[in-house]
């Protein structure tokens, strides 16, 4: 059988020109948040089944990369169930492992510990712009701090990286779950069915108000309890502030120290913030995972027309672990998206003049081929990174190429050095 020169559908490979912006990006990220306290783990690409199959990942638990039993614990012929068949699968996401390495090691760490976790993760979904089945996830999460300081930390970390990265003008949309809730009692929906409310909901932007509310009837769902659904999103169209209204609007169904809480947010980070970006409380803003408790949060770059990474407080998954409730919450950074607008932009890494490029002709060597190298060690020494190679027949093409690398200097080297 041939093999197959085709990476596996929905993943790709990385050629070297961006790798170099990937590189670069993830040291922005490191260097960025290390000065935020955030320190940097890493965890298994593989995980117990029973934890990402926990009823708390929402849709993503539909999309697991599941691995077969080994050895002898697989056996086909007596398989009746999938349980049979498989014990762990690739992570989908960066929480799920994050909160068993916290519930096995909180002994051993900061308290509150402040986690930087870079790393793939793997989704069977279908692929689309800016995301594939296998991508690189950046999270920062805080565990055991249970005022809003967390999220005022982790938006400002992130907007900060966002900004030396050069995006401007981006937005970072914020609510709370315990909002959604309050909306969703006021207008008569029974608790049971929010879920169903909110995945309607969310899709507010692709298919609008009227579009919501047709979904919201279509799913048999009271008429009066819908228009007065839809009537909290139109007053807050028109009012000047839509925090304030809501308060106001649901009265004892909303605690007003949830509504202060979220004021204070984006108060602090508007007042501190040193990124081109604007805080906007969003109401329709769901976010996909049931773990979420609290404040959730998504950034949205105009260039990108959708997501660009997001997050939020999760105060009850340590304790499925544990059995004691931790605070926590946390940020994700769209890495493979923010490359995707880079790499479109026509992005060029800053500061490359300590890259070099030696072209040494085919027929040079001996004494003279050693002499080159050591003057490439030399620059290596002082610190300049020295790409040595033999020159093409082509060498304006072969430049050009080079260029798309970093090397903008170059050192010829000629047999005859009269050439």
């Amino acid at each position: 059988m041939a093999l197959s020169k085709k990476p596996v559908t929905g993943m790709k490979d990385i050629l070297p020109a961006e790798m170099q912006i990937r590189d670069y990006v993830m040291s922005v990220i490191k260097e960025t948040y290390a000065k935020f306290g955030f320190t940097q783990i890493e965890t298994p690409c593989v995980e117990n089944i029973a934890n990402l199959s926990n009823k708390q990942g929402g849709e993503n638990e539909k999309l697991i990369f599941k691995i077969l039993k080994r050895g002898e614990k697989l056996s086909l012929e007596t398989a009746e169930t999938e349980s049979d068949l498989t014990d762990s699968g690739l992570r989908y996401d960066l929480t799920v492992p994050l909160v068993r390495f916290y519930s096995n090691n909180s002994a051993n760490l900061a308290a509150p510990f402040k986690a930087l976790q870079m790393g793939n993760v793997w989704r069977a979904d279908r692929p689309q712009r800016g995301r594939y089945r296998q991508f690189m996830q950046c999270d920062i999460d805080i565990l055991g701090e249970p005022s809003n300081l967390a999220e005022i930390e982790l938006i400002l970390a992130t907007t900060t990286t966002l900004g030396k990265l050069g995006f401007k003008n981006f937005q970072i949309r914020i609510n709370e779950r315990r909002i959604l809730k309050a909306m969703a009692a006021y207008s008569g929906f029974a608790e049971e069915s929010y879920d169903t409310v909110f995945i309607i909901l969310d899709k507010m932007d692709k298919i609008g108000l009227e579009g919501v509310k047709e979904e919201l009837e279509k799913s048999g769902f009271d008429a009066a309890s819908v228009e007065k659904y839809v009537d909290l999103f139109k007053g807050m169209d028109e009012a000047q502030n839509g925090l304030s209204y809501l308060s106001e609007k649901l009265g004892e169904f909303l605690d007003d120290e949830i509504r202060a809480n979220l004021a204070e947010i984006i108060d602090s980070v508007e007042a501190t913030k040193n990124a081109d970006f604007e805080m906007v409380f969003d109401p329709t803003l769901v976010r996909g995972m049931s773990y979420y408790t609290g404040t959730i949060f998504e950034i949205a770059i105009p260039e990108f027309g959708g997501s660009c990474g997001g997050g939020g407080r999760y105060d009850k998954m340590v304790g499925n672990f544990t059995g004691n409730d931790v605070p926590a919450c946390g940020f994700s950074i769209g890495f493979e998206r923010i490359v995707l607008l880079l790499l479109e932009s026509g992005f060029s890494i800053p500061n490359q003049s300590d890259k070099v490029a030696y072209l040494i002709e085919k027929g040079v060597s001996g004494d003279m081929l050693k002499e080159i190298i050591a003057k490439a060690q030399n620059e290596r020494a002082e610190g300049k990174q020295v790409l040595v190679v033999r020159m093409n027949k082509n060498k304006k093409f072969q430049k050009e190429q080079l260029n798309g690398e970093g090397y903008f200097e170059f050192k010829e080297f000629y047999k005859n050095p009269l050439n």
